[in-house]
């Protein structure tokens, strides 16, 4: 296995330094969502050209660089990644820090990451961890996927000698607020197999995602004078908050791992008279994600109907389960755990609870599109970090898999 460390951990801790935290409230208004996406886009797209790609971006706010074929017959391969960073905490003004792990916690200017907390430190002793400063989020999710995409690229460009067919990449805006493949460019795609470098843990290779749904639930209360509010006020904020109470606790994020699915109220904002919430469903199963869409628009109609409100739903489909798509292509598995097989990576597979670009494209086409580690751990916290190491051996899946498809 080649060593990449210094490369890709030198391109990590410069993406990471953009600031590109998305924001939902501007989906729909403005694409990309934050102006410091545009601007490492058009990094990427400098540096890709740099390398001699063919690129492309356009109104799409989408990069997309194609590496020509040196390989007659040989099967297209596309890797994908996103720049946006998610906004739970601050995504802006990431200072990273570079530390050789001797054990124990990690104590941060910010924070502290727990070595009980996080069992899986236990495996880089002795090796580079990256973390933020602890007041920001890291960004792996997903600058570990850009730098371990490009430094890929940059390996293959520099040893012509390596066969390989069309190797196509993808770098998407606001892939956290799950607007980011509104406007993909899905016909000029040449690849018929995709992968996402956006997982987590050293070997991780997911093949299945949740279907995603937010429903939206406009109330309308009544107003009235506060001491002559008897028999007249509707208070909506009252029917959101019972509408809350009424989800089952048992199935919450908190309460819920593996394969069970939730319910998750998102936000709620307004006033007695009118208020609005949002609930996130989520399930890995598509016939409980319909029954899951359908118990909350129930509850919210009957909740409301019983107080005297007006309740107005709405639903959004975020994304669906990858998983029939990478089913009816088991060969985009195969390539993977053939690849890193060949370079001695022990990798495991394993399902998302979220979801990413990846399964809008494979709902969009049909395609397979798993997704793969890239070393980082505890996404969207203070508490980010990233293992060199596993970055290094990523990229090195990465020129493992473009070989197993230039074998035909």
């Amino acid at each position: 296995m080649k060593d990449f460390r210094e490369g890709v951990s030198g391109r990590f801790i410069r993406y990471a330094q953009y600031d590109t935290m998305s924001c939902p409230a501007k989906v729909g208004v403005q694409r990309p969502t934050s102006s410091g996406q545009v601007v490492l886009q058009k990094a990427l797209v400098e540096e890709l050209k740099e390398l001699g790609l063919e690129v492309d971006y356009g109104k799409e706010s989408v990069v997309h660089g194609i590496l020509r074929s040196n390989c007659p017959g040989a099967r297209a391969v596309a890797f994908m990644a996103h720049v946006d960073t998610a906004d739970d905490v601050m995504g802006n003004g990431v200072r990273p820090m570079r530390h050789i792990y001797k054990g124990g916690d990690i104590v941060l200017p910010g924070t502290t990451i727990r070595a009980c907390d996080n069992p899986e430190l236990a495996q880089y002793v002795d090796s580079e961890i990256i973390t933020s400063d602890g007041t920001t989020l890291l960004g792996a999710d997903d600058k570990a996927g850009l730098a371990e995409i490009m430094e890929a690229v940059n390996y293959l460009v520099g040893h012509p000698e390596i066969r390989h067919g069309d190797v196509e990449v993808f770098f998407t805006p606001d892939e956290e607020t799950g607007a980011g493949m509104d406007q993909f460019p899905y016909d000029r795609m040449v690849s018929s197999v995709c992968y996402t470098m956006d997982g987590g843990g050293r070997g991780e290779v997911e093949s299945e995602c949740f279907n995603a749904a937010t429903v939206k639930i406009r109330i309308h209360g009544v107003s009235t004078h506060l001491g002559s509010g008897r028999g007249r006020l509707v208070n909506a904020l009252r029917v959101a908050s019972l509408i809350t109470e009424v989800l089952p606790q048992a199935e919450s994020p908190e309460a819920t791992d593996g394969r069970y699915g939730y319910y998750h109220v998102g936000a709620i904002e307004g006033t007695n008279v009118e208020a609005a919430m949002e609930i996130y469903l989520r399930d890995h199963d598509s016939g409980l994600f319909k029954q899951r869409i359908e118990a909350v628009k129930k509850l919210a109609t009957t909740i409301a109907e019983l107080y005297h409100a007006q309740a107005d739903v709405s639903v959004q489909i975020s994304y669906r389960n990858m998983g029939q798509a990478n089913a009816s292509h088991p060969e985009a598995l195969e390539a993977v755990f053939e690849a890193c097989r060949s370079i001695g990576i022990e990798a495991h597979e394993t399902i998302i609870r979220g979801g990413t670009d990846g399964a809008r494209l494979a709902e969009h086409t049909g395609l397979p599109c798993p997704n793969l580690f890239t070393g980082g751990h505890n996404y969207h916290s203070l508490e980010e970090w990233a293992s060199v190491d596993a970055m290094s051996e990523a990229v090195n899946m990465i020129l493992a898999i473009i070989d197993h498809y230039a074998k035909g």
